[in-house]
């Protein structure tokens, strides 16, 4: 069996249980084994340092044999999967749907600005002016996405459950609101160029969101990708899901 440890990758014998009633030997004996250690120490290392899993498990090769880390088992396409099971599993028992079978609706896999107005959480003040909740709307231009080259194996663990705004839904709503071109008068505005550009090898040219104009803290399932620049359509499906949320509150 091999296991990737944080320490680096192991090969070891492992016995399986024989007994009358005990799993199968498939079950009992994977191929390869991640420990808790080394997933944690790879999602930290991702977010704060900008790792990949390519280069991580580098360093895990290199950590087992330094003369000769291509002989270290390869594990690579393991990690990038089992990581995002990971990270899944570890914010279904943030958000406390770890131990129970209910399954999260939309949004309920991200936290919402803990320090705005919110009727029944941190809020039991019945005036209505103690409740207003003011928003922005930013958009980040340079996060280009490419077509992927099999989408039949894209596999969505959270569609619609965080920020951002669910596939299926945005998709249709694109689908059904009618666009027009827009001419602007002003020179080189870079909004109006995106939207009337073509883009046929980038599945979204940037991404846009809604946060709480106080604290900045972004709104659960609010956030959408642009495929043609700042078009009507990408910008009303934000508002309508604020809108959503805040009437739900009251």
């Amino acid at each position: 069996m091999v296991i990737v440890d944080k320490s680096g990758v192991h090969r070891l014998e492992v016995r399986c249980c024989d007994c009358p009633n005990a799993m199968s030997l498939d079950i009992q004996i994977p191929k390869t084994v991640f420990t808790f250690r080394v997933l944690d120490d790879f999602l930290l290392d991702n977010l704060e340092c900008g790792t990949s899993a390519m280069n991580y498990y580098s360093k895990l090769q290199r950590m087992t044999s330094s003369m000769f880390p291509h002989l270290v088992p390869d594990q690579y396409r393991e990690l990038m999967r089992v990581a995002r099971q990971w990270r899944q599993l570890k914010i279904m028992k943030w958000h406390g749907f770890g131990h129970c079978s209910d399954t999260p609706s939309t949004g309920e896999l991200a936290l919402f600005c803990p320090a705005c107005p919110q009727p029944g959480i941190n809020n039991t003040n019945r005036n209505p002016n103690s409740r207003h909740r003011s928003f922005v709307m930013d958009r980040n231009f340079k996060a280009e996405h490419l077509h992927p080259i099999k989408p039949f194996d894209e596999v969505w663990l959270s569609n619609g459950l965080g920020f951002m705004v669910g596939k299926d839904s945005y998709k249709m709503h694109l689908a059904e609101a009618a666009d027009t071109v827009e001419k602007s008068s002003c020179n080189n505005h870079r909004a109006v160029n995106q939207a009337n550009a073509a883009r046929h090898k980038l599945e979204s040219t940037s991404i846009r969101g809604v946060a709480c104009a106080r604290h900045g803290c972004f709104v659960p399932h609010s956030m959408v990708d642009f495929q043609k620049g700042a078009r009507q359509a990408t910008c009303t499906i934000p508002h309508s899901r604020v809108n959503h949320a805040s009437l739900a509150d009251k």
